[in-house]
């Protein structure tokens, strides 16, 4: 049974008709993804059936009682929302009814008045709404969404846009509504906030309408696909890859029986004027007859599609020269920003995303005036045509290290060596404010003195054509914005590619146009990407950014999911490759390396404090040389009872962390689970390391 029904509904604006027709409805459980291209109205067909956009013509019909919830691309929160004390609170009260029902509870205990009826009624229906867990299914949906404990008490206002927005998701997922309509609700969400939204959507019973391009996402929470094109909505079975097949299989066979018509039509028109030629007018009208009925046939083909086409070489027509084997080596680099901001400076900046001078909200070193340290990269290295993914949290330093890389920011410390005949193309995630008036045109010309034939000629390639490119950029939306970067990119030869979240605004033919260009292109590159479609198609190696350190991985996307979940970890992965690459000196280097990954309950310090070296764990200390002189009975007592409380509170520890693993609130919260498998992990290394100091100082036992 239906729950909402659009019939014949049609949506314009001025004379431009943006939904024609459109027929469609949404059962009970039904989970549907909404594609097609940029602008093709994903957006206005949600907010009609969320009844905030009034139709034109047609009607949109919904089943009495019908709850629905709708997050926007550009979140507009209600009072209540932002007028929350603290975040917790502003999630929580996505429940209002649960909390009606709460609240006449504890109004009838107070009233002493549990022994009748309507506290037992109201009891039940509490228990039947899951109120006992809403605490619960709060701070899992906190939690699993990025928010740190600390965050829980902040007030909504005192939040970034992307925080904002991440809290109305939230908040919208514990209201529960019958029908929940999503607007690109992958936008600022990390690959652990994304996963975790992923599991939570796939296991609603309620019905599902998300319009997205995410393709990875549609695949994992969909059944069902509306597809918007040219003003008309067509329905497909099955997920987002069905419904591609689906679509290349209609195209090829519309434009078959589009060549087939248009052959007989050409070959009637033939016939006509050689009937015509040899006065034979029967047959002359009988072919005419046959040409009629055949032009009167509706034939459907698919219209030319304008789709974005990257060149394969730079405007300036020369191609760029071949680096070094090595194209990018890093030894001990410290990323991050000279100068601290001002508080107020601070405050402005958005919590998720580093900028020139905002301090990541995750960095430990507080010193006022001082250098802003975000992340530290011990060893990694690009070799020449290697696409390499940088991944993790929000916030953990991905950006500032590209930045690094491309010389917009100093480094702080270690080495950075770009290898021999690098040519860089930087495409940035933040873009400068375009200079009021200027055009499209204008920022290429700008950036290439050319003619404007060849401008126009080029840009045609990035789907600006006519009048488009007179538009001016700060009138540009963001998938036009994304186009425009990507023509600045191609401007100049280049052999190092450096991109920051390339698919951000891009419809989905738009991304599937930059991996083709990405995958045959022979230039090495480096992509900051939440994008898990493009990581596993393009990407064969990952630089990993995760608690204040980078390393690399060698693997795809997948195998570094698994490997997560396995118990791999950032820090575990220094310190093996600083075994590796130094042996036995790098003993006390590992155990510092896992130590920055370790909670503040097993003796971590900050990264910046790990990578500094000042914090040496006693217990894996070690003398120095092939010999082991014995210590006297004091040097010995001291030490001995060093090692035997640093293993006395390391198991300690690995015991509190074995019995989470058991409790069931951490194994159904898939973010818990990973970061409690992970410091177990890392626990387990470093109380290795003190077993062995321990033996060691047993050798030298007087």
């Amino acid at each position: 049974m239906s729950i909402l029904r659009f019939s014949g509904v049609v949506r314009e604006i001025g004379t431009f008709v943006i939904l024609d027709r459109i027929d469609a409805s949404i059962a009970a459980g039904d989970r549907i993804g909404l594609v097609g291209p940029n602008g093709a109205g994903k957006t206005t067909l949600l907010r009609l059936a969320a009844g905030v956009d009034e139709l034109d013509r047609g009607v949109v019909q919904r089943r009495r009682g019908l709850t629905i919830g709708l997050l926007s691309q550009e979140a507009h929160f209600d009072p209540v929302f932002m007028a929350a004390p603290n975040l917790r609170t502003a999630v929580r009260s996505g429940a209002g009814a649960l909390e009606h029902l709460e609240a006449e509870l504890a109004e009838l205990e107070r009233a002493h008045r549990v022994t009748e009826p309507r506290y037992e009624e109201l009891q039940h229906r509490f228990e039947t709404l899951g109120g006992y867990s809403l605490d619960q299914r709060v701070e899992e949906a906190l939690s699993g969404l990025g928010f740190a404990r600390t965050d829980w008490g902040r007030p909504p206002s005192s939040l970034s846009g992307g925080e904002q927005t991440r809290a109305a998701l939230a908040r919208l997922l514990i209201s529960d509504p019958d029908l929940l309509l999503l607007d690109e609700p992958t936008n600022h969400l990390d690959l652990d906030a994304l996963e975790w939204t992923e599991e939570h959507v796939r296991r609603r019973t309620g019905a599902l309408l998300v319009a997205s391009h995410d393709r990875a996402f549609l695949d994992a929470t969909v059944n069902r696909i509306w597809e918007l094109r040219d003003r008309r909505l067509t329905v497909f079975r099955g997920d987002y890859s069905a419904y591609h097949r689906q679509r290349v299989e209609r195209d090829e066979r519309a434009a078959k029986e589009g060549a087939s018509h248009a052959e007989r039509i050409a070959h009637e028109q033939e016939l006509i004027q050689r009937y015509r030629s040899h006065r034979n007018y029967t047959k002359m009208h009988e072919h005419e007859a046959r040409l009629a009925r055949l032009t009167a046939e509706q034939v459907e083909t698919p219209k030319a599609r304008r789709r974005l086409a990257l060149p394969t070489s730079a405007l300036t027509g020369v191609g760029p020269a071949r680096s070094g084997t090595v194209v990018v080596q890093i030894e001990d680099l410290v990323v991050g920003y000279p100068v601290r901001a001002t508080v107020g400076a601070a405050a402005a900046t958005p919590a998720d995303t580093p900028v020139v001078g905002g301090p990541d909200p995750r960095d430990t070193d507080r010193t006022p005036g001082g250098p802003v340290r975000v992340a530290r990269a011990p060893w990694l290295v690009a070799q020449r045509g290697e696409r390499i993914g940088i991944v993790g949290p929000n916030g953990a330093g991905k950006t500032t290290l590209l930045r690094t890389i491309a010389g917009d920011l100093a480094p702080l410390d270690g080495r950075l060596v770009l290898g021999s005949g690098v040519q860089i193309g930087y495409l940035a995630q933040l873009r400068g404010a375009a200079i009021p008036g200027t055009t499209v045109l204008d920022a290429l010309t700008s950036a290439l003195p050319i003619t404007q034939g060849e401008a126009r000629s080029y840009l045609a390639r990035f789907l600006f054509r006519g009048d488009g490119i007179l538009k001016e950029v700060r009138m540009l939306s963001g998938g036009e914005r994304s186009r425009l970067e990507l023509a600045l990119l191609g401007i100049l030869p280049s052999n190092l590619l450096l991109l920051d979240e390339p698919t951000n605004h891009l419809d989905i033919e738009a991304r599937e146009a930059l991996e083709a260009f990405l995958r045959d292109s022979g230039a090495t590159v480096l992509v900051v990407s939440h994008d898990r479609r493009l990581l596993e198609t393009l990407c064969d190696r990952l630089w990993v950014v995760d608690g204040g350190l980078a390393a690399p991985f060698d693997g795809g996307y997948r195998a570094w999911r698994t490997a997560l979940a396995e118990g791999w970890t950032v820090a575990g992965a220094v310190a093996a490759e600083a075994q590796r690459l130094h042996g036995d000196r790098a003993v006390g280097g590992a155990a510092r390396g896992t130590a920055a990954a370790v909670a503040p309950s097993a003796g971590a310090r900050t990264p910046a404090a790990a990578s500094s070296g000042t914090d040496r764990p006693r217990a894996a200390s070690r003398p120095r040389g092939g010999s082991k002189p014995k210590l006297s009975k004091d040097a010995y007592r001291r030490q001995k009872a060093v090692v035997d409380a640093d293993l006395a509170r390391l198991g300690l520890r690995k015991s509190h962390l074995e019995l989470a693993l058991a409790s069931p609130s951490v194994a159904a919260n898939f973010v818990e689970l990973r970061r409690v498998t992970s410091e177990l992990a890392d626990v387990e290394r470093t109380l290795a390391a003190a077993e062995k100091a321990w033996l060691e100082l047993e050798e030298r036992a007087p």
